[in-house]
Protein backbone atom coordinates (compact mmCIF):
# COMPACT_ATOMS: atom_id res chain seq x y z
CA UNK A 1 0.00 0.00 0.00
CA UNK A 2 2.67 2.53 1.00
CA UNK A 3 5.27 1.39 -1.48
CA UNK A 4 6.83 4.81 -2.12
CA UNK A 5 6.76 6.23 1.42
CA UNK A 6 9.98 4.43 2.33
CA UNK A 7 11.70 6.85 -0.08
CA UNK A 8 11.44 9.36 2.76
CA UNK A 9 14.06 7.27 4.55
CA UNK A 10 16.69 7.90 1.89
CA UNK A 11 15.68 11.14 0.16
CA UNK A 12 14.97 14.68 1.23
CA UNK A 13 11.41 15.56 0.28
CA UNK A 14 12.42 18.90 -1.26
CA UNK A 15 14.90 17.16 -3.57
CA UNK A 16 12.18 15.03 -5.20
CA UNK A 17 10.34 16.19 -8.32
CA UNK A 18 6.81 17.52 -7.86
CA UNK A 19 5.10 14.42 -9.30
CA UNK A 20 6.89 12.18 -6.83
CA UNK A 21 6.14 14.59 -3.98
CA UNK A 22 2.45 14.46 -4.87
CA UNK A 23 2.57 10.66 -5.11
CA UNK A 24 4.16 10.42 -1.65
CA UNK A 25 1.59 12.76 -0.14
CA UNK A 26 -1.30 10.86 -1.73
CA UNK A 27 0.09 7.55 -0.44
CA UNK A 28 0.42 9.02 3.03
CA UNK A 29 -3.09 10.50 2.80
CA UNK A 30 -4.56 7.12 1.86
CA UNK A 31 -2.64 5.43 4.65
CA UNK A 32 -3.54 7.97 7.34
CA UNK A 33 -7.09 9.06 6.50
CA UNK A 34 -8.98 6.19 8.16
CA UNK A 35 -7.19 6.44 11.48
CA UNK A 36 -7.31 10.25 11.56
CA UNK A 37 -11.00 10.39 10.66
CA UNK A 38 -11.70 7.82 13.38
CA UNK A 39 -10.25 10.25 15.94
CA UNK A 40 -11.53 13.63 14.70
CA UNK A 41 -14.81 12.46 13.07
CA UNK A 42 -14.73 15.28 10.54
CA UNK A 43 -13.55 15.19 6.94
CA UNK A 44 -12.15 18.74 6.80
CA UNK A 45 -10.39 18.35 10.15
CA UNK A 46 -8.96 15.02 9.00
CA UNK A 47 -7.53 16.68 5.89
CA UNK A 48 -5.99 19.45 7.99
CA UNK A 49 -4.49 16.96 10.46
CA UNK A 50 -3.03 14.89 7.63
CA UNK A 51 -1.43 17.97 6.08
CA UNK A 52 0.01 19.06 9.42
CA UNK A 53 1.31 15.57 10.20
CA UNK A 54 2.86 15.22 6.76
CA UNK A 55 4.68 18.54 7.16
CA UNK A 56 6.02 17.31 10.50
CA UNK A 57 7.09 14.02 8.92
CA UNK A 58 9.08 15.65 6.15
CA UNK A 59 10.39 18.49 8.30
CA UNK A 60 11.76 16.53 11.24
CA UNK A 61 12.82 13.06 10.31
CA UNK A 62 15.13 11.16 12.65
CA UNK A 63 17.34 8.32 11.43
CA UNK A 64 15.78 4.85 11.56
CA UNK A 65 17.36 1.44 11.82
CA UNK A 66 14.60 -0.22 9.84
CA UNK A 67 11.61 0.50 7.67
CA UNK A 68 9.32 -0.97 10.34
CA UNK A 69 10.48 1.62 12.88
CA UNK A 70 9.92 4.38 10.33
CA UNK A 71 6.32 3.29 9.76
CA UNK A 72 5.73 2.98 13.51
CA UNK A 73 7.03 6.55 13.95
CA UNK A 74 4.85 7.72 11.06
CA UNK A 75 1.76 6.27 12.78
CA UNK A 76 2.66 7.82 16.15
CA UNK A 77 3.17 11.29 14.63
CA UNK A 78 -0.12 11.01 12.75
CA UNK A 79 -2.05 9.83 15.81
CA UNK A 80 -0.54 12.56 18.00
CA UNK A 81 -1.48 15.25 15.47
CA UNK A 82 -5.05 13.95 15.41
CA UNK A 83 -5.28 13.90 19.20
CA UNK A 84 -3.78 17.40 19.44
CA UNK A 85 -6.34 18.66 16.94
CA UNK A 86 -9.12 17.04 18.94
CA UNK A 87 -7.91 18.71 22.13
CA UNK A 88 -7.47 22.05 20.42
CA UNK A 89 -11.01 21.95 19.03
CA UNK A 90 -12.67 20.27 22.00
CA UNK A 91 -15.31 22.99 22.33
CA UNK A 92 -16.58 22.20 18.82
CA UNK A 93 -16.92 18.47 19.41
CA UNK A 94 -20.68 18.50 19.94
CA UNK A 95 -21.53 20.88 17.10
CA UNK A 96 -23.36 19.83 13.98
CA UNK A 97 -20.71 18.88 11.47
CA UNK A 98 -22.37 20.03 8.28
CA UNK A 99 -19.12 19.86 6.34
CA UNK A 100 -18.71 16.16 7.16
CA UNK A 101 -22.19 15.42 5.94
CA UNK A 102 -21.41 16.86 2.52
CA UNK A 103 -18.61 14.39 1.90
CA UNK A 104 -19.79 11.31 3.73
CA UNK A 105 -23.50 11.05 3.00
CA UNK A 106 -23.05 8.24 0.50
CA UNK A 107 -20.62 6.38 2.78
CA UNK A 108 -23.06 6.48 5.68
CA UNK A 109 -25.93 5.27 3.53
CA UNK A 110 -23.88 2.43 2.03
CA UNK A 111 -22.54 1.24 5.39
CA UNK A 112 -25.79 -0.52 6.25
CA UNK A 113 -27.05 2.23 8.56
CA UNK A 114 -30.54 2.00 9.95
CA UNK A 115 -33.37 3.51 7.90
CA UNK A 116 -33.79 6.19 10.58
CA UNK A 117 -30.13 7.20 10.24
CA UNK A 118 -30.38 7.24 6.45
CA UNK A 119 -33.44 9.51 6.63
CA UNK A 120 -31.68 11.80 9.11
CA UNK A 121 -28.61 12.06 6.85
CA UNK A 122 -30.83 12.77 3.84
CA UNK A 123 -32.68 15.50 5.75
CA UNK A 124 -29.35 17.04 6.83
CA UNK A 125 -28.13 17.03 3.22
CA UNK A 126 -31.30 18.78 2.08
CA UNK A 127 -30.96 21.37 4.88
CA UNK A 128 -27.34 22.05 3.92
CA UNK A 129 -28.16 22.46 0.24
CA UNK A 130 -31.09 24.71 1.10
CA UNK A 131 -28.92 26.88 3.34
CA UNK A 132 -26.12 27.05 0.74
CA UNK A 133 -28.53 28.80 -1.65
CA UNK A 134 -29.14 31.59 0.87
CA UNK A 135 -25.46 32.20 1.72
CA UNK A 136 -23.30 34.98 0.34
CA UNK A 137 -21.89 33.90 -3.04
CA UNK A 138 -18.25 33.99 -1.83
CA UNK A 139 -19.10 31.74 1.15
CA UNK A 140 -21.14 29.37 -1.01
CA UNK A 141 -18.30 29.10 -3.54
CA UNK A 142 -15.68 28.37 -0.88
CA UNK A 143 -17.81 25.66 0.74
CA UNK A 144 -18.49 24.03 -2.60
CA UNK A 145 -14.83 24.20 -3.63
CA UNK A 146 -13.64 22.78 -0.33
CA UNK A 147 -16.11 20.01 0.38
CA UNK A 148 -17.85 19.13 -2.83
CA UNK A 149 -14.78 19.36 -5.08
CA UNK A 150 -12.12 18.60 -2.44
CA UNK A 151 -9.90 21.57 -3.31
CA UNK A 152 -7.11 22.63 -0.95
CA UNK A 153 -6.96 26.11 0.59
CA UNK A 154 -4.19 27.01 -1.86
CA UNK A 155 -6.19 25.81 -4.87
CA UNK A 156 -9.22 27.81 -3.74
CA UNK A 157 -7.10 30.91 -3.11
CA UNK A 158 -5.49 30.60 -6.55
CA UNK A 159 -8.83 30.14 -8.31
CA UNK A 160 -10.38 33.12 -6.50
CA UNK A 161 -7.28 35.30 -6.73
CA UNK A 162 -6.84 35.83 -3.00
CA UNK A 163 -4.67 34.57 -0.13
CA UNK A 164 -4.99 31.31 1.81
CA UNK A 165 -5.51 33.26 5.05
CA UNK A 166 -8.55 35.01 3.60
CA UNK A 167 -9.91 31.67 2.38
CA UNK A 168 -9.43 30.13 5.86
CA UNK A 169 -11.16 33.09 7.49
CA UNK A 170 -14.10 33.08 5.08
CA UNK A 171 -14.44 29.31 5.32
CA UNK A 172 -14.48 29.50 9.11
CA UNK A 173 -17.18 32.18 9.00
CA UNK A 174 -19.24 30.25 6.45
CA UNK A 175 -18.98 27.05 8.48
CA UNK A 176 -19.95 28.79 11.71
CA UNK A 177 -22.88 30.45 9.98
CA UNK A 178 -24.05 27.12 8.60
CA UNK A 179 -23.66 25.41 11.98
CA UNK A 180 -25.72 28.09 13.73
CA UNK A 181 -28.51 27.94 11.18
CA UNK A 182 -28.61 24.15 11.10
CA UNK A 183 -28.41 23.82 14.87
CA UNK A 184 -31.26 26.29 15.25
CA UNK A 185 -33.29 24.52 12.57
CA UNK A 186 -32.68 21.04 13.98
CA UNK A 187 -33.15 22.03 17.62
CA UNK A 188 -36.36 23.82 16.66
CA UNK A 189 -37.64 20.76 14.83
CA UNK A 190 -36.91 18.61 17.94
CA UNK A 191 -38.95 21.01 20.08
CA UNK A 192 -41.85 20.92 17.62
CA UNK A 193 -41.82 17.10 17.70
CA UNK A 194 -42.07 17.11 21.51
CA UNK A 195 -45.16 19.35 21.50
Amino acid sequence: MAQHLQMLLTHQFDDLDSELQELLYNEYYDLAYGSVFYVVRDHAAAEDVIQEAFLRLIGKRPEFESEAKFFAWLKVVTRNCAINDLRKNKRHRNHVEADSVLNHIEARQESGASPEKAVEVRMMEEAILRHLQSMKPEYRAIILYRWKYGMSYKEIADSLGTSEDIIRQRLFRARENMRKVLRKEWEGSDERRKI
